[in-house]
C-alpha cells in the first residue's frame, strides 16, 4: 500500500479497497461518495479488478464485501451517495468490439448472460445493488436522476438512448446530518430536487469515467460541514477529491489504479497549490 499526502487534508492511497478498509477505524468517515467500476464495461489493465467477475452475483459479492466496510466505518450520522452504471446482457458474445470515441471500452472478455436474462435485456444494476444495501441496513433515502443533456447518443434503432444515470443517497440511521438550503443543481438556487441537470466532464486524461465536479459539489455540501471527512474508495481521478479541495473539507481516495492515482496527485496538487496561491 503506498500513501501520498497533499496538503494536510488530502490523502491518497494506491491499492485494493478490499484490503485497505479494514485499516480504518469505526465511525471514522462523515461521508462516502463513489462510483464503483460498471460491471463488464471497461478492463483497467489490473489484477482483481472489480468489474470484470464472470457472474453478476460474484460482482456483487465483491461490491458487498467492500460495502460491508463502509458502513463500520462512517460515522453515525454519516451519508454515502453512490453511483453505479447500468448496461445490457452481452447477448454471450465474448467480447467488446472496439470502440473509437472511448477506447477503454474495448475488452477481451465479456461475461455470459445472467440467469434469468434474455438478449438485449436491461440488466438494471443500479436499482438491484440499492435493494440490496437496503437488505443490508443502509437507508435508502433518494434516488436522483443525474440528467446529461451532452451525453453521447447510443447506436441504437429500436429504443431511445439513453442521457441519465442514478445517484442513490444512503444513511447509516434514520438521522444523520443533512442541509440544503442555497444548493445550485440546475443554475438557480434553490432547495435541492431529485433531477439534477449537469452535463458530463470531458476529461483529456486517461481515465474516461470521470465524475463532473459539479455533480460531487451538492453532496458534500448538503451532508457535510467544514474540515469533515469524504472518502472515496474508486477514486479514479479525483473529482471528490476536487470537490473537497474546493470546499474546504478533507479527503481521502483509494484506487487499485496507480495511473488513475499519479493523475489524481496531479490534479490534486494543481488545485492545491492554485488555492494556495502558491506555484512551483
Amino acid at each position: 500500500m503506498n500513501e501520498f499526502l497533499i496538503g494536510k487534508d488530502v490523502k491518497l492511497i494506491l491499492g485494493d479497497s478490499l484490503n485497505i478498509l479494514p485499516n480504518f477505524s469505526s465511525n471514522s468517515i462523515n461521508c462516502i461518495i463513489t462510483s464503483p467500476p460498471y460491471w463488464g464495461l471497461r478492463d483497467y489493465e489490473v489484477e482483481n479488478q472489480i468489474g470484470l467477475e464472470c457472474s453478476i452475483s460474484d460482482y456483487y459479492k465483491n461490491l458487498i464485501n467492500v460495502f460491508s466496510e463502509l458502513h463500520r466505518i462512517l460515522k453515525d450520522d454519516g451519508t454515502l451517495w453512490l453511483n453505479i452504471g447500468d448496461g445490457y446482457t452481452s447477448g454471450n458474445r465474448k467480447y467488446r468490439a472496439k470502440d473509437k470515441k472511448n477506447v477503454a471500452r474495448s475488452i477481451s472478455f465479456r461475461p455470459d448472460n445472467p440467469e434469468g436474462l434474455k438478449n438485449k435485456d436491461l440488466l438494471g444494476i443500479p436499482w438491484h445493488f440499492a435493494f440490496i444495501l437496503q437488505e443490508l441496513g443502509w437507508y435508502l433515502r433518494c434516488d436522483i436522476i443525474w440528467h446529461k443533456p451532452n451525453a453521447m447518443p447510443e447506436s441504437v434503432k429500436d429504443r431511445p438512448y439513453r442521457n441519465h444515470e442514478y445517484l442513490f443517497l444512503f444513511s447509516k440511521s434514520k438521522k444523520y446530518f443533512f442541509q440544503d438550503s442555497g444548493l445550485k443543481t440546475d443554475g438557480t438556487e434553490r432547495k435541492l430536487r431529485s433531477v439534477w441537470t449537469i452535463n458530463q466532464t470531458k476529461f483529456n486524461g486517461e481515465h474516461y469515467a470521470t465524475f463532473p465536479v459539479e455533480l460531487i459539489n451538492p453532496c458534500i455540501l448538503s451532508t457535510t460541514k467544514e474540515h469533515n471527512t469524504v472518502l472515496d474508495p474508486f477514486c479514479g481521478t479525483s473529482s471528490v477529491g476536487l470537490s473537497c479541495l474546493n470546499n474546504n473539507r478533507k479527503f481521502i481516495g483509494i484506487d487499485i489504479n496507480r495511473k488513475y492515482i499519479e493523475i489524481s496527485s496531479e490534479r490534486l496538487t494543481n488545485q492545491f497549490l492554485q488555492l494556495n496561491h502558491k506555484s512551483y
